[in-house]
């Protein structure tokens, strides 16, 4: 039977209620199969089927990254049921549904937990969400210095099982408890069993990090140095945790998300799209939407200060839905890519006067090329019969041409800039979206437009 069959069948299984017939046979599927069935039953339900499973495939499922309601399960299961659950799962986990729950709750729920594990999780908690502190796990394998490599593989095997993973054994100082390296796992099982650890050490710098920087700097060092996990050390270098993979994964795609959302020009959803309540996605999209739409009016302002200019000459009126595209879209590209390249530490707030220098040439280089496209395709309408533009249609040619050039070369700068001014501000980059910058190049595309039109046409069509 197909992997799809299984999970239409366990769907309607759901569907029916029949809950210990679905439990059982859900504690044969893998975790990631179970979430996706329990992702489409109701609170109440999932909540009824976690209860009736092995507690060890309860933990499995809670501490998956796709699965939607931890934190309202937690709040909802009895108290003594939850916080056998909350010991089960992995401290970094257990934090993120932690945060979301109603403090008073969480703090019942902590209550019900052994010292060890509520003194772990109180001390992520403490941490600021978007900090490598909030996103890092406290179950790792740590030895000291003076171990044999045998001491070290017994240890390992001992406490496998407690740990989130065992990507690497990191050593520590056996007086000072301070971090000195990190060994892979690979290095420790191929070396000599009677040789000190330290013999495994890979010759090469310790890459660590601090648990009050922000997340993207763990995400940047696992990418760049092609790691599995990253310690995190404070300011006296003892090891309070590490940033796993997986992590880093999973904070990239909530991340990227986010941004893609915003620079869609809304508030970034905290729920899957088929989940969120019709209100709650109302209110995601009115209020950007809104201020677009009051900032688009401008546009109407800056037609009305040229009415006369469009009475005297109806034809400019043919491309202001060229010229206004043009500039946003000009605008929407270079937001992007800085937007992306200051997400990736490619570009620096100090290095805006660089970006200038590159956008500018950029700028009027792509400008030119629309805007010979644009007079070329006037002369042929003109020059075919399509279409008489009156006239002086080789001055309306020049004036698209020149227009291109200029609304382009803005939009490339406004676009490449106003990244910065939001990150310098404290803002997320990403809140210069597509329709925003559009909407900043449309109005001052006008202006620029007709300016233009002004000193080419005048004494003609002006």
């Amino acid at each position: 039977m197909s992997y799809t069959t299984i999970i239409e069948e366990l769907r309607d299984d759901a569907v029916i209620r029949d809950n210990a017939a679905i439990a059982s046979r859900l504690a044969e599927e893998t975790a990631p199969d179970v979430v996706e069935v329990l992702n489409t039953c109701d609170i109440g339900q999932t909540a009824q089927l976690l209860e009736l499973m092995p507690v060890e495939r309860a933990v499995e499922v809670l501490d998956q990254p796709a699965f939607d309601h931890a934190a309202e399960l937690l709040s909802i299961l009895p108290g003594h049921t939850a916080a056998r659950l909350l010991a089960g799962m992995s401290a970094d986990r257990a934090a993120d549904a932690l945060r979301e729950i109603d403090p008073g709750v969480r703090a019942e729920l902590l209550t019900g937990l052994d010292g060890e594990t509520r003194a772990a999780l109180e001390r992520l908690l403490a941490y600021p969400e978007g900090c490598v502190g909030a996103m890092m796990t406290t179950e790792f394998v740590s030895v000291p210095s003076n171990w044999t490599v045998a001491e070290v593989l017994r240890h390992v095997r001992a406490v496998e099982n407690t740990r989130e993973t065992v990507y690497a054994v990191f050593v520590v100082d056996p007086l000072r408890q301070t971090l000195v390296h990190a060994v892979p796992l690979r290095r420790v099982i191929s070396a000599d069993p009677r040789a000190s650890i330290l013999s495994a050490v890979p010759k090469r710098r310790l890459i660590k990090t601090s648990a009050l920087a922000p997340r993207e700097e763990a995400v940047r060092l696992i990418a760049k140095y092609d790691l599995l996990a990253v310690p995190v050390v404070d300011s006296r270098n003892h090891l309070i945790g590490i940033v796993t993979v997986d992590d880093v994964i999973d904070t990239m795609v909530k991340r990227d998300t986010e941004q893609v959302h915003r620079m869609g020009g809304m508030e970034a959803l905290d729920e899957h799209y088929m989940d969120i309540g019709f209100l709650r996605m109302i209110r995601k999209r009115a209020g950007w939407l809104s201020v677009l739409f009051l900032s688009e009016m401008l546009t109407a302002s800056a037609m009305q200060s040229f009415e006369g200019e469009l009475e005297k000459a109806i034809v400019l009126t043919l491309f202001i839905p060229l010229i206004m595209s043009s500039g946003g879209n000009s605008g929407s590209q270079a937001s992007s890519l800085l937007i992306r390249a200051l997400a990736l530490h490619e570009v620096r707030l100090g290095d805006w006067w660089k970006v200038a220098l590159r956008e500018l040439p950029a700028g009027l280089t792509l400008g030119s090329i629309l805007g010979v496209i644009g007079m070329v395709r006037i002369v042929t309408w003109q020059m075919l019969g399509f279409y008489d533009y009156g006239p002086h249609w080789q001055l309306v040619a020049l004036t698209i041409g020149a227009t291109l050039v200029g609304i382009v070369t803005f939009g490339s700068m406004t676009g490449s800039m106003l990244p910065f001014v939001l990150k310098r501000l404290g803002f997320d980059p990403a809140t210069a979206s597509a329709p925003f910058v559009a909407t900043l190049v449309d109005v001052t595309g006008l202006v620029i437009y007709f300016s233009i039109a002004l000193v080419i046409l005048h004494g003609t069509l002006l």
